[in-house]
């Protein structure tokens, strides 16, 4: 059975559920609180020594980094649609995937760790009012790409890149900052929801 720790509060952890989900892929999930502690438990930090979730074990496979999880589920588990094999196709989901884990996230980080998570390193007005212009800048060109595909990020198809994009958006739409009128993306978000994974670990209340 593959086993998922980390909590489901972590949007890293949320990717590799979904991805799951997509999959009908049984997993056991093992939270913080079951042993696995990772800024104190040596048993964690030999599967992990960057002390970050998610990692999963596969049997006697251990991964870490959540977008690697990802592509790795759907490669070992009949995950064709969600991750083609085809070059270009596949490049084109590898894109936006890198380009969340790189660009997106560091446009949203400072100002989601302030207004979301109230942390007290992250209080500095003009740096929240910088990443809040950053982060509705990206969005807007998740919507122009939107607005190209007339479906989802990589084309068509529902694929990997709309796991760790959706999750992204929905953080952006949960977050009380001013935001643009996307409406290609506020139409994403609706055909997300028509998705039961998206509804369990996406649109679920939890930023």
């Amino acid at each position: 059975m593959l086993t998922v720790l980390g909590k489901a509060t972590s949007i890293n952890v949320r990717k590799v559920l979904w991805t799951c989900h997509e999959l009908s892929l049984p997993f056991e999930q093992q939270s913080w609180g079951a042993g696995f502690r990772p800024t104190d438990s040596p048993a964690f930090l030999a599967m992990n020594p960057n002390a970050m979730v998610p990692v999963i074990r596969d049997g006697d496979f251990v991964l870490w980094e959540s977008n690697s999880i990802c592509r790795y589920l759907a490669s070992q588990y009949g995950g064709a649609t969600l991750y083609p094999a085809a070059p270009r196709a596949r490049a084109m989901v590898d894109q936006w995937v890198d380009w969340q884990a790189t660009e997106l996230n560091n446009a949203w980080r400072y100002a989601f760790m302030a207004l979301v998570r109230e942390s007290a390193a992250h209080q500095g007005p003009a740096a929240i009012g910088a990443s809040v212009a950053s982060w509705n800048r990206h969005m807007a060109m998740v919507d122009a790409r939107l607005a190209r595909t007339g479906a989802f990020m990589a084309g068509d198809t529902f694929t990997l890149a709309d796991i760790v994009i959706g999750l992204s958006a929905n953080r952006w739409q949960m977050t009380p900052i001013e935001r643009p009128d996307l409406p290609a993306l506020a139409a994403y978000l609706q055909r997300l929801n028509e998705r039961p994974g998206f509804a369990l670990y996406g649109n679920n209340g939890v930023a």
